[in-house]
């Protein structure tokens, strides 16, 4: 509280708002950026851990994305180490001055049988594991949650309060651990929707309580090409 001069009695005034301290001078923030576009998102294909390049949309897109995301100065970047990750993680990387550092436990779900078919053949040929959307010989959504929430952990764990890192990874590896850091038992984790191609979430943590501060920024509410659902 401060008082101002001549007021009545000296009357103290409420603190203005610069000097509260933000809550991004207290917190540290990881923003979730998933890949650009590839050839399998186009078409409609479960890629997995398929190592899939963008082509030349995602490329694009990439480039879009890291001019606005060089604007909150990063001050590290973290990527899944599947080409469309550290392709889409090198122009802001240029941009930056970073050198990109990779965690192959931010890859996406293992599909197992699913990797390279539509849904429709997924649909057809494994029913029921569609419908319990568990991919034959692949990663539970629990077991991705635990990897790539570990993962996030292990990055958060390395930063002090006011950093920012940015984490390149895939749409099911970001929403399931971002749900898992959240809190949020695992029968709403659907309740985080997917993301977009070359979109991202913001994370951040202040007082050992996780936030979640933007989802799917970075692009318009349009249908959204994943494996995730």
């Amino acid at each position: 509280m401060t008082q101002v001069p001549g007021s009545p009695g000296g009357a103290a005034q409420p603190s203005t708002p610069a000097e509260a301290p933000r809550y991004h001078e207290q917190s540290i923030r990881l923003v979730l950026w998933r890949h650009g576009q590839t050839r399998w998102n186009a078409e409609g294909r479960f890629q997995g851990q398929s190592d899939i390049p963008l082509d030349a949309v995602g490329e694009q897109q990439a480039e879009r994305a890291a001019r606005l995301l060089a604007g909150l100065r990063p001050d590290a970047i973290v990527s899944s180490d599947l080409s469309r990750a550290t392709a889409t993680a090198a122009p802001l990387a240029r941009l930056t001055g970073l050198t990109v550092t990779t965690d192959k436990d931010l890859r996406e779900r293992f599909g197992g049988l699913w990797e390279g078919l539509t849904d429709a053949e997924i649909r057809a040929r494994f029913p029921d594991a569609h419908a319990a959307w568990l991919p034959p010989e692949g990663e539970s959504s629990a077991f991705v949650a635990e990897r790539a929430g570990t993962a996030l952990e292990r990055i958060a764990a390395g930063m002090t309060p006011g950093t920012l890192v940015v984490v390149v990874s895939h749409g099911a590896a970001i929403r399931l651990a971002a749900a898992r850091l959240l809190g949020f038992p695992e029968e709403l984790w659907g309740a985080v929707g997917p993301l977009a191609n070359c979109a991202w979430s913001v994370l951040g943590r202040r007082r050992s309580r996780w936030r979640l501060l933007e989802h799917n920024a970075g692009t318009l509410p349009e249908p959204v090409l994943s494996d995730d659902r």
